[in-house]
């Protein structure tokens, strides 16, 4: 089968692992990338268009025209790219992946577009060739797919962009740790005999796991009506105001169901005995859904897992881990959060 925007290929995708691993833990060996924190994409070309899928297929061309325009212009022919797209913020020496400024990309007035096309440009990171020509590429192992992807690479300059790439885990890991400071979101190990398996989690991929105390500010109540959705998480800052960092979900149903009966003692009243509820910040991604949730005395601590930092909050939803009660709330500051060494992304993309 030869990918095309007709008949789109969905992304191979990666489970997720505690360390980087050894080369030879994979029959065939491995190959390390940066894993780059972005919007997934798949470009197809046919040699005068382009269009760029998302992960679950939705076409995200409208709203990158300077990339568009950067595939016409270097792309030597027909071929189907996977990579992924992101945005470069900060000054020259200090610059990262900024999450907000990507995100923001997404509008649906073109006029916004235009305008952001120019503000914050998107860069392309391409790390696997899935056809070129008429020939498909998805059966072949990815240390053929990443050489052919190389030889193309070299009609490409910013903002169209190659992964690094080693089979050195030492270098891996030290990336792991330096490459967080530009915004990357780990690192990415892939095993070179394998083909390209669309929707399979072939790939490995190593995270930040860290822990922080938090306090836990209140809940939302589960779409079926029946326990916890999520917890709304605070920390205090340097003013000593309580902040709002983020969620943490992903609950069983068995554990929804409990925690309803453990957070009541912290559940606010009123005069009347009412519930005391609040409403999460709207955004352009809310649209109509509930933002509502019950309102918790900000005394009860948790301990959560999360990855990485985006401003002054979670990066990605917060994994709860367990209670704190020999915790004190007012303990629960932006101090104990380890922060990434500052690495500058040119580094990274050269």
């Amino acid at each position: 089968m030869i990918p095309s925007a007709t008949a789109p290929v969905a992304p191979m995708l990666a489970k997720a692992v505690e360390s980087v691993p050894a080369p030879d833990s994979v029959a065939g060996g491995l190959s390390y990338e940066p894993k780059w924190d972005g919007f997934r994409g798949i470009v197809y070309f046919d040699g005068t268009t382009v269009e760029i899928g998302s992960r679950g297929s939705k076409m995200l061309t409208r709203y990158f025209p300077e990339l568009v325009a950067a595939f016409v212009t270097q792309l030597p022919g027909p071929c189907v790219l996977d990579g992924e797209i992101a945005v470069r913020t900060g000054a020259s020496g200090a610059e990262r992946l900024d999450w907000e400024a990507l995100s923001a990309r997404i509008h649906p007035a073109a006029s916004r577009i235009a305008k952001l096309s120019v503000e914050t440009p998107a860069l392309f990171v391409a790390f696997d060739l899935l056809s070129v020509g008429d020939v498909s590429c998805l059966d072949r192992p990815f240390s053929e797919r990443r050489a052919a992807l190389s030889e193309l690479g070299t009609h490409l300059s910013a903002p169209l962009h190659l992964s690094q790439t080693t089979s050195d885990v030492e270098v891996a890991r030290r990336w792991l740790v330096e490459f967080e400071g530009a915004g990357l979101d780990g690192v990415v190990s892939k095993p070179l005999a394998a083909t390209y398996s669309p929707n399979k989690r072939v790939m490995l991929k190593t995270k930040h796991h860290r822990t922080a105390d938090v306090v836990v500010l209140g809940y939302r109540i589960h779409a079926s009506g029946a326990g916890v959705a999520s917890l709304l998480l605070g920390l205090y800052d340097d003013e000593g105001a309580l902040q709002s960092v983020g969620g943490a979900s992903a609950f069983t149903d068995v554990r929804r169901r409990e925690l309803v009966d453990e957070l009541e003692p912290f559940v606010l009243r009123d005069a009347a005995g009412e519930i005391v509820r609040g409403e999460t910040e709207r955004n352009r991604f809310s649209g109509s859904k509930d933002l509502s949730f019950v309102r918790l005395a900000p005394t009860l601590v948790a301990e959560v897992r999360y990855d990485q930092m985006e401003g002054s909050r979670f990066r990605h939803t917060a994994q709860f881990f367990r209670w704190r009660p020999d915790r004190d709330a007012s303990s629960c500051t932006f101090e104990q959060l380890d922060r990434a060494i500052a690495y500058d992304l040119s580094e990274v993309l050269a």
